[in-house]
């Protein structure tokens, strides 16, 4: 099974490590679009543009059959735009896993990180406002501004990186938010120093293994622990493939390629 992710940059090779682990016969090909990196800081017609440029280059390079928008900030901005354009293709999108945030949460008090692009979109909105308001729930929501850069340089626990998360989780600490929502695919590579900030136990949620579960039925894949997996990644601009082997958990070298 051909199966094309991309992501704006390494954040997604959280969602294809857990793919590699769990799906059989698995060809993927993820593209790190760097060169337009961050995406969450981009208007929704750039990405819209980088998403279709993407989905053009891996259908008709790698004749795949199923696309996974592997980051949350181009999944709210283009994934009905390329539902529509693709028609023929299945595809699986990337979104703040809210729902099993709520049903985790002893206190009712749920935590969101995520790009300001993914916060302002219109599908995220109406999915916290209808669960807002049938399950009671209060629901802090917190932009990442420059989050993705200081991942993708490595610096995962530096006192910048910290000093950031310091800022934006102070409140939610005080108001006793016990479970937060990841919404960016970068954003479980910093999970130990969120942990360590809030100073006590909280429920992270990222959603890996529920878009796993969702190419299974797509596309009928089968779901099992198999060495016939096969990856291959690009880039389109500079890429710390350091992180990329320490995310994957071997090395594995990044290829580069030009989309324009």
């Amino acid at each position: 099974m051909n199966i094309g992710v991309f992501d704006s940059g390494l954040g997604g090779l959280t969602i294809v490590k857990t793919m590699l682990q769990n799906l059989e016969d698995a060809d993927i090909v993820y593209i790190a679009d760097t060169k337009n990196a961050p995406y969450g800081e981009k208007s929704l017609k750039q990405i819209i543009d980088f998403s279709i440029k993407i989905t053009d280059y891996l259908i008709d390079t790698y004749a795949m059959e199923v696309l996974v928008v592997a980051c949350n900030t181009a999944t709210s901005a283009a994934i009905e735009h390329l539902r529509h354009r693709y028609s023929n293709l299945l595809i699986v999108g990337t979104e703040p896993g809210l729902k099993p945030a709520i049903s985790q949460s002893v206190a009712k008090k749920v935590g969101i990180l995520a790009t300001p692009a993914t916060l302002n979109g219109a599908k995220y909105i109406n999915l916290r406002n209808q669960l807002a308001q049938e399950y009671d729930v209060e629901v802090f929501e917190q932009a990442c501004p420059g989050l993705v850069q200081q991942i993708e340089s490595g610096t995962l626990d530096s006192p910048k990186t910290i000093s950031m998360l310091h800022g934006w989780l102070s409140w939610m600490k005080e108001a006793g938010v016990d479970t937060i929502v990841l919404g960016c695919t970068h954003y479980p590579l910093v999970a130990k120093v969120i942990k360590e900030v809030m100073g006590r136990e909280v429920n992270l949620i990222e959603t890996s293994m529920p878009i796993t579960k969702r190419v299974k039925e797509l596309s009928g894949i089968k779901m099992g622990q198999n060495s016939n997996n096969n990856l291959e990644i690009y880039a389109t601009g500079d890429i710390n493939q350091k992180m990329v082997d320490i995310i994957l958990g071997h090395k594995k070298e990044v290829k580069y390629i030009s989309l324009s």
